[in-house]
């Protein structure tokens, strides 16, 4: 029996990756000190050309995790690596080198971009920054050659971002993203401030360049609809700590864990005949705080099935479908034979 091939290794890894931020005030008179924990201990790993997406509510961390796989702040633990190599050990010039091959497009056009500078000075920057790229002559015709390449007439590049529209702005922010040549995107929020109809032009936009390109993506959305039309794997976020991930299909379609349940129960039915049908659960309360997060199950003060063991003990990323899904539950859904 012939041996299997051995698995393509992750272009992008998180191994136990944790941020912890010292948070002060004053109570009765006195200086409180307090920890927030913003992310406890994630995990992830990101294939060559796929998208993996990071869905939660606000303040589960989602936008930390994007500043640590971006190597912009350092982590309170855990390491980060881009084809096996850990970027917080890097040495200065190797880590500026490394940041070519990981880009962010930031979620609001209207603020990511300075107005003082022209479309073209903003797509260029990046060159001008990493001068060995590309020789200071070739850089007006890359800089062109960006704006066509996301959709932008590069008859406009002396146009300030105000002079653009919403979804014009978000191409100009991306092209920027490309002008390394990366080989991962970190895409924060990357449609949440725009018109649904301007949505799915960027969402194409997206699918296109990955398809033309081999790009890697990190999709952050709190839209469950727009990270199901464009990712492969999909890793659900609860009080900082990775509580599903699986492919995208078994996830939505089984998912396992109960937050991921009351999340998918809220996204609006596009079918008028089933709305209704589908069983929207409510959770109770709101989310605890990362500042005095619950013992145990993160998700046991809200959780219709929470038991005695869910408040005493930390469930681990378990595999109840081996091969396709993991969830940190203690009673996971289980799946329709």
């Amino acid at each position: 029996m012939s041996a299997q091939p051995p698995a393509e290794a992750p272009l992008l890894e998180a191994h136990g990756l944790t941020k912890h931020y010292r948070a002060g005030g004053l109570l009765g008179g006195r200086q409180r000190r307090t920890t927030v924990k913003a992310l406890d201990g994630v995990d992830l790993r990101l294939r060559r050309a796929s998208t993996l997406g990071l869905v939660g509510e606000s303040g589960c961390g989602k936008s930390t995790l994007a500043r640590l796989l971006l190597a912009l702040e350092a982590p309170t633990a855990g390491t980060v690596l881009v084809e096996g190599r850990n970027l917080l050990e890097l040495p200065r010039a190797e880590l500026r080198r490394r940041r070519r091959d990981i880009q962010l497009v930031m979620q609001d056009p209207y603020t990511s971009l300075d107005p003082r500078m022209t479309a073209e000075e903003i797509v260029r920057e990046p060159l001008d920054i990493h001068r060995d790229l590309v020789p200071k002559r070739d850089r007006p015709a890359r800089t062109r050659e960006l704006m066509e390449m996301v959709g932008l007439d590069p008859g406009h590049a002396h146009r300030h971002p105000h002079q653009f529209s919403g979804g014009q702005r978000q191409r100009i922010g991306i092209a920027r993203a490309l002008a390394l040549r990366p080989r991962i995107l970190v895409c924060d929020e990357p449609v949440s401030a725009l018109d649904v109809s301007i949505q799915a032009q960027v969402i194409n936009l997206l699918k296109d360049l990955q398809r033309e390109f081999g790009l890697s993506y990190v999709l952050i959305a709190h839209d469950l609809a727009v990270v199901r039309q464009v990712a492969d794997e999909v890793a659900v976020m609860y009080l900082g700590r990775i509580v599903e991930q699986g492919d995208r299909d078994t996830v939505y379609g089984q998912p396992a864990h109960p937050y991921t349940r009351a999340l998918l129960s809220a996204v609006p039915d596009p079918d008028p005949r089933s709305r209704g049908r589908g069983g929207r659960i409510v959770l109770d309360g709101d989310p605890p705080s990362p500042a005095e997060p619950p013992s145990g199950c993160s998700f046991h003060t809200r959780c219709w099935k929470s038991q005695d063991l869910c408040a005493g003990q930390r469930p681990l990323l378990a595999t109840p479908e081996p091969g396709r899904r993991q969830a940190a539950c203690h009673f996971p859904e289980s799946v329709p034979s």
